[in-house]
């Protein structure tokens, strides 16, 4: 039921932080893993290490913002590969300021990379998904999809949308057997929440306070939900919002 072998699966953003460790777990199980990033000095270390852990991987270049690269990116897949079975939207950014301070530019920087991008890249992979008779779309919302802050509205509002294009998405495609999927990361210990702790004073303390596991998630914690959405365990399991957050969310 959790057996990936055979199967191709693209990570957005799978050079570091949570894409890594979803990336990791998604080898392990057996598919084929490739990273897309910009970065691709990160990517191929990111390749280096799941191949030191057994599995295989490639990277290739992508913007996720931008759709001429999108396209090219999954062309490159199917050309290289041969398939794309499992799609993990994950690249994102966040700019932490109140929201009177946003530009423009900045505002549009945060919904195109966090949200137009899981769009785009759903768009170009469905016809490859389709022809094959179906596949796996695993979306990276966040708490921010369920709760607000004061220095995050750019990022809360792309990642709620993340949660309803999941929904219309999953919704869209059942017909074509494409299960689509979000996965919630609580406070997970990544360079962009090491960030956070710098720049949002008592965050550490509040974090560990509020969740009931009592610590930080970290990379290997996202391995598992990645595995399960992107394996036939989960074939009658589409269009959810599930959260990895130690309780977190539950303390309302």
């Amino acid at each position: 039921m959790f057996e990936l072998k055979g199967k191709v699966a693209v990570v957005t953003g799978g050079n570091g932080g949570i894409g890594l460790g979803m990336a990791k777990g998604l080898a392990g199980a057996g598919a084929r893993v490739v990273i897309a990033a910009r970065n691709q000095d990160k990517s191929q270390a990111a390749v280096g290490e799941i191949a030191r852990l057994g599995g295989e991987a490639i990277a290739v270049p992508i913007d996720v913002a931008d759709e001429g690269s999108v396209e090219a990116a999954v062309r490159a897949v199917v050309d290289r590969l041969g398939r794309l079975d499992i799609l993990v939207n994950n690249a994102g950014i966040n700019i932490r300021k109140q929201p009177h301070e946003y530009t423009l530019a900045e505002w549009r920087s945060v919904i195109d990379t966090n949200l137009t991008s899981a769009f785009l890249c759903s768009r170009a992979a469905y016809p490859v998904m389709k022809a094959a008779g179906g596949g796996k779309i695993i979306n990276i919302g966040s708490m921010m999809s369920i709760f607000g802050a004061s220095f995050a509205a750019a990022y809360s509002a792309s990642k709620g949308g993340i949660v309803q294009l999941t929904k219309a998405l999953a919704t869209a495609w059942a017909r074509d057997n494409i299960q689509v999927n979000a996965v919630l990361p609580g406070w997970i210990d990544t360079e962009l929440t090491q960030n956070a702790r710098r720049q949002v004073q008592g965050l550490h303390e509040s974090v560990l306070r509020r969740t009931p596991a009592g610590r930080w998630g970290g990379m290997d914690d996202m391995a598992g939900v990645a595995v399960f959405l992107a394996a036939s365990a989960s074939d009658f399991v589409t269009g959810t919002a599930i959260p990895v957050d130690g309780g977190f969310a539950i303390q309302g």
